[in-house]
């Protein structure tokens, strides 16, 4: 699967909460997650957990930049992932844990992200499809990347987990 993706510093929650209310965008949930990373020579990898939901496995590539950029990525449940890379052959890297609202336009998914230690983000997911081609994603991420122009602070062009890593190595021992 594919998507075109955006994130960037969220500078008022509650004033992007009214954004995407204006855009009619349509409010599918708050879910807490646990995101666990595991370093691999090619692509990442991280296992989603959250309350309610089946563990999720994601495996994918993107490019580390500040500009709408593509994702190549397979979701996995924990049984194909245990497979595919055993069950203990991986090991955790990195923790990230976040309360995600998740807001929908179309095909476009809108994460307003509370990360644990890092701050407030928000993040363009639109999901290329045979109705949705790459160029018609892009044109979905650049209007809303007005929309929330007055709101968004820096672009982020890394993962939380590399976040996390850059903010804990900062810190040192």
């Amino acid at each position: 699967m594919q998507n075109i993706e955006f994130k960037a510093e969220l500078r008022n929650l509650e004033a992007a909460r009214a954004q995407c209310k204006a855009l009619d965008a349509q409010r599918i949930g708050l879910l807490r997650q646990t995101d666990t990373y595991y370093k691999l020579p090619d692509g990442r990898l991280k296992k989603r957990e959250a309350p309610g939901e089946p563990t999720e496995w994601i495996f994918y590539h993107r490019p580390n930049r500040a500009r709408p950029r593509m994702c190549n990525y397979t979701i996995l449940s924990d049984s194909q992932a245990r497979r595919r890379w055993g069950a203990y052959s991986l090991k955790p890297w990195l923790v990230v844990r976040k309360t995600r609202e998740l807001w929908m336009i179309e095909n476009v998914r809108i994460h307003l992200d509370e990360v644990d230690e890092l701050g407030t983000f928000i993040e363009f997911e639109a999901m290329v499809s045979k109705d949705h081609d790459v160029k018609e994603c892009h044109q979905s991420i650049a209007h809303l990347r007005e929309a929330f122009r007055p709101i968004m602070g820096e672009p982020v062009s890394v993962s939380y987990c590399d976040l996390m890593a850059q903010q804990l190595e900062e810190k040192g021992p």
